[in-house]
C-alpha cells in the first residue's frame, strides 16, 4: 500500500459496476497508457470489500476515479471517456508548470488551448501564488511558464514577474496586485468546461450570468442564447467587465439545487453569489440588445432580485435539501427508501397508539371504580337508615311492654 501511494496510481472505485466499464479500464485504459510509456500505473479497488480505503479517500459516489500522486488525491470528474481520462492523468501526473522553451512549443500549445496561463518572470510570491493556485485547479487545466522572449511579438508586458492569459484572440496580464482577479478568469474557463463544478461558488462579489442550456438539444434557441450571452461577454467587456461574468451551463439540475426551483430551459439567470440572490428576466430573451437591458436593470435595481440568506430562505434550503433527499433515495432505491423512513414511522404509530389506548382504559377503569364506590356508600347508607328504623321499632315495641305492665301494677292497687 505505502509502495502504491508513492507513485502516481490511476485508481478506478467501483460498485456494482457494469462489467463492459471494468473491462475498458483494465485491457484498454491500462495497456494503451503502458504503451505510450506514461509514469501512471492503473488498478482498480472493489470499494465495497475495502470500505476502510474508500472512506480514507472521501469515496462518496461510484464509479469514482481519482489519482494518486505523493500524498494527494485528485477526483476526475470530466467525460468517462478513454482519451479523456488518459489526458487527465498524464496532466496531473507531470509537473504542475510546464515550461515553454521556445515559440514554436508556445505557437503548438496555444492552438491546443483555448485558454492558456503563462507565468512569465524569476522566482517571486507571484509565482509562488501562481503554483498555489496550479496546485489546486490542475485538474482542469494546465498551467505553464515562459520567458519574455518566447511569447509573441503583440504581446507588451508593463513589468515583471506577470501571469498573462491568452484567452479568445486576445490576451490579458496581472501582476502581483492584480493576481486575485486571475481566478475570475479561471472560473469563467470552468463555467464554460464543467459547468457542475462547485469552483462556481468561488467567484465572491461579482454577479454571474449564465446561459442555461442543452448542450445535446440544436435546436435555434438553445444556440441562439448561448451565443447571445458569448457575444456580451466579447463585446461588452469594458462595459460589465467589473460586475460580471459570462458563461453557460449544460442541464438545470445544478442551477435548481442553488435556487430551489424548477427553471425551464432554455432560459437566462443571474446569480448574485456574495447573497445568493438571483434574477430571472421578465421576458424571453430574444437578441443582444434584450440581454444588455436586462443587465442594465439589474445594475439600476429595476430587477426584482429573489432569493437571499435570510432567516426565511434558510428554512426554505433545510426542507429543500430534506425533501431532495428523501426523492433521492426513493428514485434510487424505493424498497430501501420504505424501509428508512417506514420503519421508524411504523414504531412511532404503534408507540403513539399504545399511549392512546393505555390513557382510554385507564379513564374508563378510574370512572367504573368511582361508580361502583358510590355505589357501594349508597348502599350503605341504605342499610344504615333500616337498621335505624329496626332500632325506632324495637324501642317502641320496648316501652310500649312496660307501660303495659305499669298499667297492670296500676289497676292491681287501684283494686
Amino acid at each position: 500500500y505505502t509502495k502504491i501511494l508513492l507513485s502516481s496510481l490511476l485508481i478506478s472505485l467501483r460498485c456494482c459496476s457494469p462489467e463492459v466499464f471494468v473491462l475498458v479500464y483494465k485491457s484498454s485504459l491500462g495497456i494503451e497508457m503502458k504503451n505510450m510509456g506514461s509514469p501512471v500505473k492503473v488498478g482498480k479497488m472493489d470499494a465495497t470489500s475495502f470500505s476502510s480505503i474508500a472512506s480514507e479517500f472521501g469515496v462518496r459516489g461510484y464509479p469514482t476515479i481519482k489519482l494518486l500522486k505523493g500524498d494527494l488525491a485528485y477526483n476526475y470528474r470530466g467525460p468517462r471517456t478513454k482519451d479523456d481520462i488518459i489526458e487527465f492523468a498524464n496532466r496531473v501526473a507531470g509537473p504542475l508548470i510546464r515550461p515553454l522553451p521556445s515559440q514554436h512549443m508556445f505557437e503548438h500549445v496555444q492552438k491546443r488551448h483555448r485558454v492558456l496561463f503563462v507565468y512569465v518572470g524569476g522566482e517571486s510570491p507571484l509565482k509562488e501564488k501562481y503554483i498555489e493556485v496550479a496546485s489546486e485547479l490542475i485538474v482542469y487545466t494546465y498551467f505553464f511558464s515562459a520567458s519574455e522572449d518566447v511569447l509573441p511579438e503583440y504581446v507588451t508586458l508593463p513589468e515583471l514577474p506577470a501571469v498573462v492569459v491568452f484567452k479568445d484572440g486576445t490576451y490579458f496580464v496581472y501582476d502581483a496586485k492584480s493576481i486575485s482577479i486571475l481566478w475570475h478568469y479561471l472560473v469563467v474557463f470552468f463555467i464554460f468546461f464543467f459547468p457542475h463544478s462547485s469552483i462556481l461558488l468561488l467567484i465572491l462579489g461579482k454577479l454571474v450570468a449564465i446561459a442555461v442550456i442543452d448542450d445535446k438539444n440544436s435546436s435555434v434557441e438553445h444556440t441562439r442564447l448561448k451565443s447571445i450571452i458569448q457575444e456580451v461577454a466579447r463585446d461588452y467587456r469594458d462595459h460589465f467587465h467589473r460586475d460580471f461574468q459570462f458563461g453557460h451551463m449544460d442541464g438545470n439540475d445544478y442551477i435548481n439545487s442553488l435556487l430551489m426551483d424548477d427553471l425551464t430551459i432554455p432560459t437566462v439567470v443571474v446569480l448574485n453569489t456574495s447573497n445568493q440572490q438571483y434574477f430571472l428576466p421578465d421576458r424571453h430573451i430574444e437578441n443582444t440588445e434584450d440581454m444588455v437591458q436586462f443587465i442594465n436593470n439589474i445594475l439600476d435595481g429595476t430587477a426584482e432580485a429573489q432569493g437571499g440568506d435570510g432567516l426565511l430562505q434558510r428554512i426554505k434550503r433545510i426542507i429543500y435539501d430534506a425533501k431532495s433527499t428523501v426523492v433521492s433515495v426513493f428514485k434510487s432505491s424505493p424498497l430501501l427508501g420504505c424501509f428508512l423512513f417506514g420503519l421508524p414511522l411504523g414504531v412511532i404509530s404503534i408507540m403513539c397508539y399504545g399511549i392512546c389506548t393505555a390513557d382510554t382504559d385507564g379513564g374508563v377503569d378510574e370512572h367504573e371504580a368511582a361508580k361502583k364506590e358510590n355505589g357501594d356508600r349508597e348502599l350503605t347508607d341504605e342499610g344504615s337508615e333500616e337498621e335505624q328504623d329496626e332500632e325506632k321499632n324495637g324501642k317502641y315495641t320496648e316501652l310500649s311492654d312496660g307501660e303495659l305492665k305499669q298499667k297492670d301494677i296500676m289497676e292491681k292497687k287501684k283494686d
